[in-house]
């Protein structure tokens, strides 16, 4: 690896793969807007009529969550920090079947569109109205980094304008979710998870035929340290561990597929529970097949780049540049296939933007409006189409404080911890305690809230020692640049941790920065789930939640679990 300084940009051919991918999804809105042309609810625009069936819906719940984050940062993660993320399996498997098991047989049957509706028919009008807030600013700010992560790998790569790009992502998204609705939402999905997986084979068939086949690219990495899979150090401090990623993991994934609004919203509309069911299991093979993918891609790149470190040498300026950075070192001189890998970073970008608007307009409609106004239904599908507009524009405009968040990665799992995992308290509280009442589901909600935003602020201002991340050895001994002295950083750079703070500090906050403030971020979500059962079993215990009788339909039944019936 020579280290070129001076890479090659965007052909013709890469434009027209590119812009096939942004006009196909454009066109299934289109065709979903004319399809569904008659007199429709606003129930029929945000859940597809219930009416879809098991496989579009399964890629589609893959889709949303397997972003530009994905193809981007799971990479360079690896690279960096080994590949000890493949434990996100272990965590996909089990928040599988704890939604399969104890929110989906609940959502589906009091098929209800916004899953905060059932914090109001289990707590109070209070609690709906808090948890439909908390969930409109976190999926806001999570947008904002998916729209920004794919619009820096195109400045990276093709020296297009960052904002250009991150304008245009969000106004493709928010025309096909305006004109076609969930049903729109779902078969791009379909359409833009085929394209990121073409651009991630692109990448590791080409790697693998460049550094001479598999078994080099993995004696590398182990040479390199990569393979560090064996690590079940039980320290909550450290970064990465198995027991940070498969347990904080389960709690972050249960967030968002148990009670995420976007994902809920999915499986509710399939035509049966078996189909809803069986969509979670067969997504659950996309999720682990990307996952490998982005596993090995981020082994390939550490192969091709063991002996010059192109972050290191000053030729990308964050860590999520550096698949960008390999596709057009690798791939230049094949038109067309840079082209499909920005196509694959901007299709993850556009499902999980897609999905989160959708999402955005179905509480905003079902939640905000609808309890409060005499609309009729024309009028709600009106509105409908309207909010998707609005949480498009908005979410755009998040993007902007997106790029000032570093770590895209890390950022995004911290915003689903900090907000999910209370959330995800509250609502395993209402679903297999029936002794929990409102009192206690507010108190446990702000008591979680609290804590997981203490902590999650805290350790963006003390960031935890380079001990407990461990981020493995890079070199630039190999490097022969010929150009170094004209090289010019072409994305933003990434925002460094405020360590100074750590460094003068002393006392009683110097200690909970060397342990509350370095726990790993993964457990955000945990901390947050837990203090609001805990917080909210004790209130409601003490104000008389013994005596409460709930209606059977809002909570878990024995006859809901599969395990009765297979008994």
């Amino acid at each position: 690896m020579s280290g070129k300084a001076v890479l090659g940009s965007f052909g013709p051919a890469d434009y027209v793969v590119f812009a096939v991918m942004l006009v196909v999804s454009a066109a299934v809105g289109v065709y979903y807007a004319w399809a569904d042309r008659g007199p429709s609810s606003s129930g029929d625009f945000l859940t597809g009529g219930r009416r879809l069936t098991a496989l579009p819906v399964s890629l589609s719940l893959t889709a949303s969550f397997m972003s530009a984050i994905t193809v981007l940062s799971n990479p360079a993660e690896v690279y960096r920090y080994g590949a000890n993320i493949v434990f996100y399996g272990v965590s996909y498997v089990i928040t599988m079947v704890v939604t399969s098991e104890i929110f989906l047989p609940v959502f589906y049957r009091l098929a209800i569109t916004s899953t905060y509706e059932y914090l109001e028919l289990r707590f109070s009008r209070a609690t709906r109205l808090l948890g439909t807030v908390l969930f409109i600013v976190q999926t806001i700010l999570y947008t904002g980094i998916a729209i920004y992560a794919p619009a820096l790998a195109l400045n990276q790569v093709t020296g297009m304008d960052l904002w250009g790009a991150v304008i245009s992502t969000g106004v493709v998204c928010t025309f096909y979710c305006t004109m076609g609705g969930l049903r729109a939402v779902v078969w791009t999905d379909v359409f833009q998870l085929g394209v990121m997986l073409a651009g991630f084979l692109s990448v590791i068939i080409r790697s693998v035929d460049q550094q001479g086949g598999v078994s080099p690219i993995i004696s590398d990495a182990e040479q390199g340290g990569r393979l560090n899979f064996w690590d079940f150090d039980p320290n909550p401090l450290r970064r990465h561990t198995f027991w940070t990623i498969s347990v904080g993991g389960t709690f972050v994934w249960s967030s968002i597929y148990g009670i995420n609004q976007a994902q809920v919203q999915r499986y509710i509309s399939c035509k049966s529970i078996t189909h809803a069911r069986l969509a979670l299991y067969m997504n659950l093979l996309g999720l682990v097949c990307i996952l490998l993918c982005s596993v090995f891609a981020g082994l390939c790149l550490y192969s091709v780049y063991k002996h010059c470190d192109v972050w290191t040498a000053g030729l990308v300026s964050a860590p999520d540049q550096l698949m960008p950075y390999l596709v057009m070192d690798i791939l230049g001189d094949y038109p067309g296939l840079p082209g499909l890998f920005v196509a694959a970073a901007y299709s993850g970008s556009l499902s999980t933007v897609s999905s989160s608007i959708n999402a955005l307009a179905a509480v905003t409609v079902e939640d905000l409006l609808r309890p409060y106004t005499n609309m009729s239904e024309k009028q709600l599908s009106w509105m409908s189409k309207g909010m998707t507009l609005v949480f498009g524009v908005l979410c755009i405009l998040m993007a902007g404080l997106a790029s000032l968040l570093g770590g895209i990665l890390q950022a995004a799992i911290s915003i689903f911890g900090i907000i999910g995992g209370p959330l995800l308290g509250l609502f395993t509280l209402g679903i297999i305690c029936p002794c929990a009442n409102s009192k206690g589901a507010l108190s446990g909600l702000l008591s979680g809230l609290v804590l997981s935003l203490w902590v999650g602020v805290g350790a963006q201002f003390y960031p935890p020692p380079p001990e407990m991340s461990r981020p493995l050895s890079l070199t630039t001994e190999g490097c022969n640049f010929t150009a170094a002295a004209n090289l010019t950083w072409t994305g933003t750079p990434q925002m460094m941790p405020l360590t100074t703070a750590r460094e003068h500090n002393t006392g009683d906050t110097s200690l909970l920065a060397d342990t509350w403030y370095s726990i790993s971020y993964l457990y955000f979500s945990p901390i947050g789930t837990i203090i609001a059962i805990v917080v909210g079993l004790l209130v409601s215990l003490l104000t008389g939640g013994w005596k409460l009788k709930v209606e059977s339909s809002l909570t878990l039944k024995k006859e809901d679990t599969s395990l009765y019936h297979v008994v």
